[in-house]
């Protein structure tokens, strides 16, 4: 049993982050990608269905994007000079199985965290929201990143560890000290406690 406060649904947010093609696709292989798919699909059914928030995050550059990259960018210059992850290619869209719906946020980025780049506080804000449950791939880069800014922001912070992906397993063990970590059947029984 979690230890974890229970959530008010209307002021808490899923954000879905990277979920994306061409990010799923560098995931190792072996089924982990489908299961994974799986319980975040249901995750975002569980916080829809009690009246939360489901905000998606991704990756996605224009041509103004890649020229304004410094070169000495160790993880974003490759990106421009190669022009990865046009927001316009099908690979940068929110994966089909989590399209976005009517009333959903929605924001592009173009560095790791999911508000560094975007309005997505503001719109967070707007709403009322004052708990965050994060969800993504991957967990060393938009997750990890997104954890500390919202943390410096003062939400309220719950990870999703069976939500969420590296390439590196060593990376989920970072959280605690920032987020209460559950995985989605505790989220779901959290979302329905009194």
């Amino acid at each position: 049993m979690s230890t974890a406060p229970a959530l008010d649904p209307a002021h808490t947010a899923l954000l879905v982050m990277d979920f994306q093609p061409a990010i799923l696709a560098a995931l190792p292989e072996g089924g982990c990608c489908e299961a994974l798919l799986g319980r975040v699909e249901g995750a975002i059914a569980d916080v829809r269905a009690k009246g939360g928030t489901i905000a998606y995050v991704r990756v996605g550059f224009t041509e103004t994007d890649w020229d304004a990259i410094p070169a000495g960018n160790k993880s974003f210059a490759p990106m421009a000079r190669h022009r990865v992850m046009h927001h316009e290619d099908p690979v940068a869209a929110v994966h089909e199985r989590m399209a976005p719906q009517d009333g959903d946020i929605v924001v592009r980025k173009i560095r790791y965290g999911g508000m560094s780049t975007t309005d997505l506080d503001q719109q967070l804000r707007e709403r009322g929201i004052t708990t965050l449950v994060v969800s993504g791939i991957s967990t060393s880069g938009v997750v990890l990143s997104t954890v500390m800014d919202a943390a410096d922001r003062d939400y309220q912070l719950y990870v999703l560890s069976d939500g969420v992906a590296d390439p590196d397993t060593e990376v989920h063990n970072v959280f605690p000290s920032r987020a209460h970590v559950v995985d989605t059947a505790e989220l779901y029984a959290l979302l329905r406690a009194d």
